[in-house]
């Protein structure tokens, strides 16, 4: 029951992020999360309630399917194209990363190199989430942009790997090489053939399902696309391969499915895509709130801080030489341009899989006073991923521009064009005021006292008769008519962002379809 408790907590306290981060909006989200998680940390009787850390419940529960909903987000053909920069940057940077920084950690600082190793691999996986927070208003390049969520997918599974690899030669003092290279192969190539399996008889089993002349069971159907990751990644750990490359794997797989299937069940892929959103930014949330609650006890936790200030020496040392070799590696061996290796560098930016791997890494073999070396030293390493880009973006990055007031401008004119039309319309007058009530409400124009109002007026008043509900349903479609002619003219004149135009369009095709679904409850 205690467990339970926690759990809800976070899954409130991610909710809770969601709207307070609407009242900041020149701050990331992913901040705003850090920041509750850091609070509930602070609040004893809240901190008590979640359980302590674990690392394989949180890569289960958290990483292993937004790793899949990332990877559904990804085209399988641009994956495909870049498999040789993919494999170079999750598998030779990976390994120069831990090699060099490993060296330079133990001769700067005179830890021995077999920790130093372990601590560099700890800090070789990025996370694409914790990048687009230091990018937050901020227009990144789509190749370098592509590039670090490509990175981030697949660089999870290397570092685990290597942690296993280094931990091994700090516990016995050497490293197996061949047996650690066909470990890796194994692991990956078992990873990615076992998430591509089981993708193929899910792709299989719903497309038949689909085709069969009866219910196609679209809950169900979604309930299982939601299962599916948490599936993937135990069996996969199961057999010994990589349950975040099956993930992945799987993920991808599936975003081909969805680029041919969209239209085989519209309801389907739509209240999938929907649950699939909200789902990856409860995980998104969760994943931060995390990150912030464990800072805060790392930092209270008198066992772990100790006073040798080596640990900050550490952690900078980190986090310089993965940016120098992340800099060097795409300057030099994928002979691009300085502003592009100094993007790559910069948006690397680790986050709460880092401090899993900590964990990860005591539950092998660190000793106490190894363990609080580690995580404090990591933890610094986190936070200058994430401070140090979030300063450096803001200078050589271009601004987003988007317009705000021009889209609202837009949505009244495109309302008030409908409100005229009915206003002139034949319709019983309690028809008419319902009908004008809803499209105001499209512009958010009705205030708290007139919502009472209508509430308490609908709760009261006789529900409306069956040629009263098809006015009502003829003066909205009427209404929605108009608004998508007027918003189709401003796109014919081409002098109007047409993205605004379409998030509009596609607004008035979702009321259209409400008030069209013969299941609604509203009618």
């Amino acid at each position: 029951m205690h467990e339970l408790s926690g759990w809800l907590l976070l899954i409130f306290a991610s909710i809770a992020a969601s709207i307070l981060a609407q009242f900041f909006p020149k701050i990331s989200e992913n901040y705003v999360s850090m920041a509750v998680g850091a609070i509930i940390a602070s609040i004893p009787f809240f901190n008590d309630m979640i359980p302590e850390f674990e690392p394989e419940v949180f890569m289960i529960t958290i990483i292993a399917p937004l790793l899949f909903f990332e990877g559904q987000a990804m085209n399988l053909n641009r994956v495909g194209h870049k498999l040789k920069t993919i494999l170079g940057i999750v598998v030779v940077l990976v390994v120069i990363s831990t090699i060099v920084t490993g060296f330079a950690l133990s001769y700067i600082t005179g830890i021995g190199l077999s920790l130093a190793l372990v601590m560099a691999a700890i800090s070789t996986p990025t996370d694409a989430t914790a990048t687009e927070s230091v990018s937050e208003g901020l227009q990144l390049p789509k190749s370098e942009k592509n590039m670090l969520k490509m990175e981030a997918l697949f660089n999870d599974a290397s570092g685990i790997i290597l942690l296993n690899a280094t931990v091994l030669f700090l516990l016995r003092g050497e490293i197996d090489y061949g047996s650690t290279i066909i470990n890796f192969l194994f692991a990956a190539i078992g990873g990615a053939l076992f998430g591509a399996i089981i993708a193929f008889i899910a792709i299989f089993f719903r497309q038949a399902l689909i085709r069969l002349p009866f219910d196609n069971a679209v809950n169900a159907q979604i309930m299982l696309a939601v299962a599916l990751p948490f599936i993937i990644y135990v069996l996969a750990e199961e057999i010994h391969v990589s349950g975040i490359i099956a993930v992945v794997c799987a993920g991808l797989l599936h975003n081909s499915e969805a680029q041919r299937s969209r239209f085989s069940d519209m309801h389907q892929f739509y209240l999938g895509n929907n649950i699939f959103s909200l789902v990856q930014e409860l995980l998104n949330n969760a994943v931060f709130l995390i990150l912030g609650l464990n800072f805060v006890r790392i930092i209270m936790d008198e066992d772990v801080t100790f006073s040798s200030w080596i640990w900050i020496t550490a952690g900078i040392v980190l986090y310089a030489m993965n940016l120098l070799v992340r800099y060097l590696y795409v300057l030099l061996i994928m002979k691009r341009g300085h502003h592009s290796a100094l993007i790559f560098s910069l948006g690397g930016v680790h986050g709460a899989v880092t401090l899993a791997l900590v964990f990860m890494a005591a539950s092998l073999g660190l000793s106490s006073n190894q363990f609080n070396l580690v995580i404090m030293s990591e933890s610094v390493m986190i936070i200058l991923s994430m401070l140090v880009p979030s300063i450096v973006f803001w200078f050589i990055l271009p601004k987003e521009e988007h317009d705000t007031g021009e889209k609202k401008k837009y949505r009244q004119e495109m309302v008030n064009r409908a409100i005229s039309e009915v206003e002139q319309m034949y319709l019983p007058e309690k028809v008419r005021q319902s009908v004008i009530y809803d499209l105001r409400d499209q512009n958010s124009e009705t205030s708290l006292r007139q919502f009472w109002q209508q509430w308490f007026y609908v709760s009261r008043r006789p529900a409306f008769n069956k040629v009263e509900r098809s006015l009502e349903q003829q003066a909205l479609l009427w209404s929605f008519y108009i608004e998508r002619e007027y918003l189709a003219g401003l796109l014919e004149e081409g002098e109007v962002d047409s993205t605004d135009l379409y998030d509009l369009y596609n607004e008035v095709a979702l009321a259209e379809a409400m008030v069209l679904d013969p299941k609604s409850s509203f009618h």
